[in-house]
């Protein structure tokens, strides 16, 4: 069994490296790759866990590159609303 579950977990690490190109988080990770590829969040969780301690500099980054992101997307969003009440408005 051995060689078959490093098989599988490495599948898993593979599969999250792709939902790190997506910019997804840990839970959207999981939900994807639980809903797609039918493995567990609970395996998806745990594989993500040590990918994070063995690449804190990486998640690091990572993580507050989403955080940003998700700021300017929010600013962004208000903008566009503020700009559309205002054109519905003349």
């Amino acid at each position: 069994m051995g060689d078959s579950s490093a098989s599988y977990i490495n599948l898993v690490q593979h599969l999250i490296e792709e939902c790190l190109i997506f910019n997804m988080s840990k839970e959207e990770c999981m939900e994807a790759l639980s809903m797609h590829a039918n493995i567990k969040p609970v395996i998806t969780s745990t594989v993500w866990d040590e990918l994070e301690k063995e690449n804190k500099e990486f998640f690091e980054a990572y993580l507050k590159g989403r955080d940003q992101r998700a700021t300017e997307i929010e600013k962004r969003q208000r903008i566009q609303k503020k700009l559309n009440t205002f054109s519905s408005t003349q």
